[in-house]
Parts: structure tokens; C-alpha cells; sequence
């Protein structure tokens, strides 16, 4: 019996498409990559889930599910057709509860709403990945999804508390609780987080709210060149702040951006740096000073203060447009979120630039300078040429080995997917790579959710 009339007797009508325009949709994220899935499922349930698994389980038919499809690294593209199982209709906050410190959300639900839903109520959620007003929970579980504020306040598993998972047998899953304290069995939740739908699927979360900062406010600086923005970074970390996100930014970046905003988006300087704090009024106001005075005695071309939230949001959304400054040079953006030691943020820049020069790839180096997690975006005039590509992925080989042999990691909040799965096994190494497979082979052992993905040859 063919896939969709099986499926129909499973759901309703308007839950199963076929449509082109839900093919195509369903067939790619923001990577270039791309592969039409044979049908379109939209859950409205973890029943429908469950149902949905059961079946392609008995069948041997392949399953990736797909939350809002903002991926950077083709992580939810139907690579061997089968089902695309899309989640986004399950969008609902179910609690929200100030009492618990917690709310409950299905994975639909889109980031920055959950935020603003519990800032309504004098609480935070936050995770902040620069997409927010995009991106869905759920693929943010998926991902273990970071952002600037991660410095302070951690990446997506620390505020993850419990889950709902349908397992790829159809099996429904709870794991984890409401309480902010739990050390009972394994951590099934840091297994969950960041396994990219290749071990089940996440169809509800009890995330950790915590109350919301009475103030936030920011100082941007200019500095003559990038290594001394991060000697800054250093500095303000050895002189015991701690920021909610310290963001740093190149020459080149900066030149898109004023190319793109205008001339005076930014003041004159080849690097730029974003301190961002938060905290009770008063102590917010101190250290605005004490932070003023040490970037200026640093060497810093301009300092601004910006002392509230909507100042703040201004300066947010320049940096939320580096990427749309970028994207105006007319060049593809292969968008990197490699991870470094914080001592080898220079270095990290002054290897990019070699390769720049050795390759003529333009390269922008910016994020959040804090934990060491900059975006290198290699900038390629035409991607799809293959003779371009071969060398711009040459080069992306470089950079990641470099990177490993600095002890980093080639991917610090974007996942790996299909983009990096070239360097897994480099990056990962022979007995964990067996660890990895080994818990894939129990959970999906016909590898039927989200197959050909890193842990596939």
C-alpha cells in the first residue's frame, strides 16, 4: 500500500501533503543542500508522533523531522526521502509558572515568543540564538542551540529540565521532571540535546526559567585593530566582570556592515566590540562606569554607553545585520561556527587571514568573542560552480583542521548535519564515534530518523 494512503488512515486529510510547494519547502533548511522527502506530515500531537513512528518503523521507511527549518548546516534535509514529520503546528506554551521556575512548551513554539511570554510575567528564557524570532524550541533542543547571552548564561541544555520523546519505535519517552534538582539515572537529557533528530523526537520540554534582570544596558567600543578588541575581551574577564555577551567584530564585517547601513553605522576603528551586562539598577550603573574607564584605558578609539533595553535592541539589531551586510557583497556566505580556546581568538584571526590571502576567499570573522565561538564565514563568489566549490571547501578543510589542532571544534551551536559530517570522524575521534554509533544503533537500530547524517559513512 503505498506511503500516503497508509499514512491517511492514520491522520486526518489536511495533516498529509504531497503539494509541490511543501515538498520543496520540506526539502531543504538554510544550507545549500537539498532532497525532496516523499510525503509531508504535519503533527498536531505526540499521538500523531507516536503513530507516525509506529508506522514508518513497521514499513523500514526513513523519518526527519523538522521544526522551522532555520538550520545552518542541512541538518533536517530528507537526504533519503521517506517522511519529512514537521512539528511546526505544535506550537502551544502549555504552562508558564513562575511558582516552578519553569515552563512547558511544545517544540513549535518559536523562541522569541516563549521570551516574551515569560518576560510578561518578570521571568527569562535565555537562550537567544540570533534567529529567535525564527527558530523553533524544539530545533533548538535539536541543536543545542547557544547565542551572545551563553557567556553568562549557557547554551539551550542548561535550561532544558525534562522531555517528551517518541522514540523511533513509536515509544513515548519522559525523561527528566519540573524539578530543578534531579539526579536520577543517567542524563538522558544531555543525550537528547543536541542529537539532532537521530534519536528520536522531541514533542514536549519543561525548560528553566529564571527571574528577569531588572536592567540591562551596553558599551560598544572602536579599536584600531582586532587584537587589541581582544586583548579587551581578556581584560574585562580577568578583572572579574562577567557580561551577559561580549561580541567582537572584524574589519572586514565592519566595512560590509557600513557599506550596507551607511558610512556612520559604526565609528571609525578595524574591530568593534559589543559588553553587554544586566543585573539590579544599581549595580548595572556602577559598572558602566568601571567598564567605560577600563575600554578607554585600552587603547579604545570610541566608547558609547547605551543604558537601557531599547538601546540595547538598536545595537542588537546592527549586529543581527552583519548578516544581511554579508549577504549585500553579492557573495555566498558559508557560515562557520567554529569554536576556540579564548586565548586564540588572535590567532584564529591572524589564520584566516593567511588563508584569505593564500586562497582569495574573502574571510568575516565576528560572534561572541566570550566563549571563543566566532562565526568565520568564508565569502565565495559562486557556490554552486563546481570548480569553486571544490576550492572553497578545500579551504573550509584548513580552517577546520587548524581549529582541531588549536583543540577546538568545528561546530559550537549550528550542529553538524550534513555541512561538517566531512570532518566528524576528525573531530570526534575513532572510540567516541563508535560511542555515538553504538547509542544511534540502540535507539534506531534500523536507522530510520534522520539517516545519512554524520553518523552514517
Amino acid at each position: 500500500m503505498p506511503v500516503t494512503e497508509s499514512l491517511q488512515k492514520l491522520l486526518r486529510p489536511e495533516q498529509i501533503s504531497r503539494a509541490p510547494d511543501a515538498i520543496a519547502e520540506h526539502s531543504t533548511d538554510k544550507w545549500y543542500a537539498s532532497h525532496p522527502p516523499e510525503v509531508v506530515v504535519f503533527a498536531e500531537s505526540t499521538g500523531d508522533v507516536s503513530k507516525v513512528l509506529r508506522f514508518a518503523h513497521a514499513e523500514g521507511i526513513p523519518v526527519t523531522t523538522r521544526g522551522a527549518g532555520i538550520g545552518y548546516v542541512g541538518g533536517c534535509v530528507p537526504l533519503h526521502g521517506g517522511i519529512a514529520l514537521s512539528v511546526a503546528r505544535m506550537n502551544r506554551i502549555l504552562e508558564l509558572n513562575p511558582a516552578d521556575g519553569v515552563a512547558v512548551v511544545q517544540p513549535g513554539v518559536i523562541t522569541g515568543d516563549l521570551q516574551d511570554a515569560a518576560r510578561e510575567r518578570g521571568w527569562y528564557y535565555p537562550p537567544d540564538p540570533a534567529s529567535l524570532r525564527e527558530c523553533s524550541l524544539g530545533g533548538n533542543i535539536a541543536t543545542n542551540a547557544g547565542g551572545p547571552r551563553c557567556l553568562k548564561y549557557g547554551v539551550t541544555r542548561s535550561y532544558v529540565m525534562g522531555l517528551e520523546v517518541v522514540l523511533a519505535n513509536g515509544d513515548i519517552l519522559r525523561t527528566g521532571s519540573r524539578c530543578h534538582k534531579n539526579k536520577t539515572g543517567f542524563d538522558l537529557l544531555g543525550l537528547f540535546t543536541g542529537s539532532e533528530g537521530m534519536l528520536g523526537v522531541v514533542t514536549e520540554a519543561t525548560l528553566r526559567l529564571i527571574p528577569h534582570p531588572q536592567r540591562r544596558a551596553m558599551l560598544t567600543a572602536t579599536f584600531p585593530a582586532f587584537p587589541d578588541a581582544a586583548h579587551a575581551v581578556q581584560t574585562i574577564l580577568n578583572t572579574g566582570h562577567l557580561p551577559s555577551a561580549l561580541e567582537i567584530t572584524d574589519a572586514f564585517t565592519l566595512q560590509a556592515a557600513r557599506d550596507y547601513l551607511g558610512p556612520h553605522a559604526f565609528p571609525v576603528g578595524e574591530a568593534h566590540l559589543i559588553v553587554e551586562i544586566d543585573g539590579r539598577d544599581a549595580a548595572v550603573s556602577a559598572e558602566l562606569l568601571e567598564l567605560h574607564a577600563l575600554l578607554d584605558a585600552l587603547g579604545a578609539l570610541s566608547v558609547e554607553e547605551h543604558p537601557d533595553e531599547p538601546a540595547c535592541e538598536t545595537i542588537w539589531q546592527l549586529r543581527r545585520d552583519f548578516s544581511y551586510s554579508l549577504r549585500h557583497t553579492g557573495l555566498t556566505k558559508l557560515n562557520e561556527d567554529i569554536v576556540v580556546p579564548r586565548s586564540k581568538l588572535v590567532e584564529l584571526v591572524e589564520f584566516a587571514r593567511s588563508l584569505q590571502e593564500e586562497t582569495g576567499i574573502p574571510i568575516a570573522c565576528f560572534g561572541h568573542a566570550g566563549d571563543g565561538n566566532i562565526h568565520t564565514n568564508l565569502m565565495v563568489e559562486n557556490y554552486d560552480d563546481p570548480r569553486i566549490k571544490a576550492h572553497a571547501d578545500a579551504a573550509l578543510d584548513r580552517l577546520f583542521t587548524w581549529v582541531l589542532d588549536q583543540n577546538g571544534v568545528i561546530t559550537g551551536e549550528h550542529g553538524v548535519g550534513l555541512a561538517k559530517k566531512p570532518w566528524i570522524k576528525q573531530a570526534l575521534g575513532q572510540t567516541s564515534l563508535a560511542t555515538h554509533r553504538a547509542i544511534k544503533k540502540a535507539l534506531d537500530p534500523t536507522n530510520l530518523l534522520n539517516p545519512g547524517k554524520f553518523l552514517d559513512d
